[in-house]
C-alpha cells in the first residue's frame, strides 16, 4: 500500500472555498472528468449536516496493451460521498474507484476546515491510499508506485484547476455582491 497527503491552504475564508467545491468540475485542467452525477443527497434537520453521493465518469488515458490484458475500457467510475457540517465548517470528500477495484483500490479523501491560524483562510487536506489486489501480487508494489506518482500529478493538476475555478467564483461573488449593493440604494 501506498500513502499520499497533501496540505494547502486556500486564501479565501471557509464558505466561499465550501460553496465553490461544488463547481469544481468540469474544469481546464481535469479533462478527463466526463461526468459528475448527483445519485442520493440528504440533510439532517437537527444538525444542518448535508451528505451527498456522486458518481463521477473519468476518461482514463490506460495504454491499450494494459487495457487488452486486464479487459478494461478507458472511461472510469469513482463513488463519492461528501458531507458538510456547517456548524464545525468542515467538508469531507471520500471516494473510491468502482472500476478496476479488484486489480487496484484507491480510496481518497479530502477535507476543507477554516484554517487552524487564520479564519479568512481555509486548509485543503488530501490523502489517499492506493493499493494494489492481490491479482497483481507479482507486480502490485510496481503498480502501486506507478499509481502513486500519477495520483500525485493528478492532485496537483487538480488542485490548480480548482484555484482557477475558485478565482473565477470569487468574481462572480463580489460581481453578485455588488449588484445588491447597488439594487439597495
Amino acid at each position: 500500500m501506498k500513502l499520499f497527503k497533501s496540505v494547502h491552504d486556500f486564501n479565501y475564508e471557509w464558505n466561499l472555498v465550501s460553496t465553490a467545491q461544488w463547481q469544481k468540475y468540469p474544469n481546464e485542467n481535469c479533462p478527463h472528468v466526463q461526468h459528475v452525477d448527483v445519485l442520493n443527497r440528504s440533510m439532517d434537520r437537527t444538525t444542518g449536516v448535508l451528505t451527498t453521493e456522486r458518481l463521477i465518469t473519468v476518461e482514463q488515458n490506460v495504454p491499450t496493451i494494459i487495457r487488452k490484458i486486464l479487459g478494461t475500457e478507458t472511461t472510469q467510475y469513482v463513488r463519492e460521498i461528501s458531507i458538510i457540517d456547517p456548524k464545525a465548517k468542515t467538508v469531507t470528500m471520500r471516494s473510491i474507484n468502482l472500476t478496476m477495484a479488484n486489480l487496484l483500490k484507491v480510496e481518497e479523501t479530502i477535507v476543507y476546515q477554516v484554517h487552524p491560524e487564520d479564519k479568512e483562510k481555509t486548509q485543503f487536506t488530501q490523502q489517499a491510499a492506493i493499493s494494489a489486489g492481490s491479482v497483481m501480487s507479482r507486480w502490485g508494489n510496481l503498480v502501486e508506485d506507478f499509481s502513486l506518482k500519477r495520483f500525485q500529478q493528478n492532485a496537483a493538476v487538480g488542485r490548480e484547476g480548482f484555484a482557477k475555478v475558485l478565482e473565477r467564483f470569487v468574481v462572480m461573488a463580489e460581481a453578485a455582491e455588488s449588484k445588491k449593493v447597488a439594487l439597495d440604494q
